[in-house]
């Protein structure tokens, strides 16, 4: 496969015979073959994630395809995923679920990139009764609006950086200090999953009366924190926590060093999207990440094998992957989500797969997923990792650290 595969598969390339109905009862089905359709970001400011996800999503279906299918009715069945790109757009990807929906014939969804783009594609999805099982919308809020055909394997967004913040409390500790006393600056992209985090880093600082410095938005093209940076100068806070998908990863990581900005610990979301250490190389270092995912954890299956197999085989896969980014993980893991639940229905029945769905139990190598009534995953948690000599090391909650914690985090030269 490319390393970054940004071919589309045309909706409009599918012959009319292909498509059935809207409102008929049954999936859609090219002779041995299941239609998925996904609208995804393969360009615009979430392109880079867009195509992590399409990658996962590829490679499970490959997988899937090739170790025997899924098995409906006694018969073997092929997956084949349409996509659309959604250019990181809102408007467009509801635009597009439609097409997929009214035009094209599909009768099920993977999901887009980003929580804005789920929360824009979920109503429609849920209008034509339509059944979506995503991976990488993880905003709380889509799990509050009685939605019955979303379906999530990631951990919601609340929780992302709350092991940052039981860290710095564990660390302080441990010094002799009070947890009241750490500071913390914050810096978050105005959108629905950024904004979530922010709400969880703010119920978990609150639980211990930790001081918030520096409360901040990043600027709408996530290409310039120097305002917050400078005053993270002055204030000299504990902890610098910021949230903005892989542009505003790199422009944090890039602006700390060009600052030169010294701050005993700094932790971020989407640190492997935006391929930080490739980047940054020591200038990453010591900087803790928040991961859906990561390969050293004991989670395995009968499909990929374990999270070490797969890591090593998406590697194997797609060119240019130093370490695997967890969209593309828990990418692979919607799909597999797919072929469970037909298998389980045994059907292609739009209602009976969307319950079997639903009663979804079962461990992955991306890690356990069950859904709560409201969709969202309630068996998997959240880990932080911190880039330790260009490695990932999982280092929270300590049940599952590989590694020690490295503090103060050392400015790069």
């Amino acid at each position: 496969m490319a390393a970054t595969r940004r071919t589309l598969v045309a909706a409009t390339a599918l012959s009319a015979a292909m498509a059935l109905g809207a409102g008929s009862a049954l999936a859609k089905v090219e002779g041995d073959t299941i239609i998925l359709g996904s609208a995804i970001s393969l360009t615009g400011k979430y392109a880079t994630n867009g195509v992590h996800a399409q990658n996962g999503y590829e490679l499970a279906v490959k997988k899937i395809n090739e170790t025997g299918g899924v098995k409906v009715g006694g018969k073997s069945y092929k997956l084949k995923v349409v996509y659309y790109d959604d250019e990181s757009t809102p408007a467009r990807g509801a635009q597009l679920a439609e097409r997929l929906i009214k035009q094209d014939g599909v009768q099920f969804m993977l999901g887009p990139y980003s929580s804005g783009l789920t929360k824009a594609i979920a109503p429609v999805t849920e209008k034509y009764k339509i059944p979506m099982v995503e991976a990488e919308g993880a905003s709380r809020s889509l799990f509050t609006q009685g939605y019955k055909y979303l379906f999530a394997v990631l951990s919601t967004s609340e929780q992302y950086l709350a092991s940052a913040i039981d860290l710095a409390a564990e660390i302080a500790q441990k010094e002799g200090r009070k947890p009241q006393d750490i500071k913390i600056a914050m810096a978050f992209e105005n959108d629905p999953f950024s904004l979530d985090v922010r709400a969880g880093v703010m119920d978990d600082a609150s639980k211990y009366g930790m001081q918030i410095v520096i409360d901040d938005k990043l600027p709408r093209d996530l290409s310039d924190m120097s305002a917050t940076l400078t005053k993270v100068k002055a204030l000299k806070p504990d902890l610098l926590i910021v949230s903005g998908h892989s542009k505003g990863a790199a422009t944090a990581v890039r602006q700390v060093n060009e600052l030169k900005i010294d701050v005993p610990m700094m932790a971020i979301t989407h640190c492997e999207a935006a391929k930080v250490t490739d980047k940054f190389g020591p200038g990453a270092n010591d900087i803790l990440c928040s991961t859906q995912w990561a390969e050293t954890l004991s989670y395995e299956d009968e499909m990929f094998g374990t999270a070490a197999d797969y890591d090593k085989l998406f590697k194997e896969s797609f060119e240019g992957y130093t370490t695997v980014p967890y969209q593309s993980a828990q990418a692979s893991a919607a799909v597999m989500v797919w072929k469970d639940a037909f298998e389980r229905a045994n059907s292609f029945d739009i209602e009976k797969v969307r319950d079997a769905i639903a009663a979804t139990e079962m461990d992955t190598f991306y890690g356990p997923i069950k859904f709560s009534e409201a969709g969202n995953n309630i068996a998997k948690p959240m880990v932080l990792r911190q880039i330790q000599d260009g490695s990932y090391n999982v280092v929270a909650p300590s049940k599952w650290a590989s590694h020690p914690v490295n503090y103060p985090r050392q400015a790069s030269d």
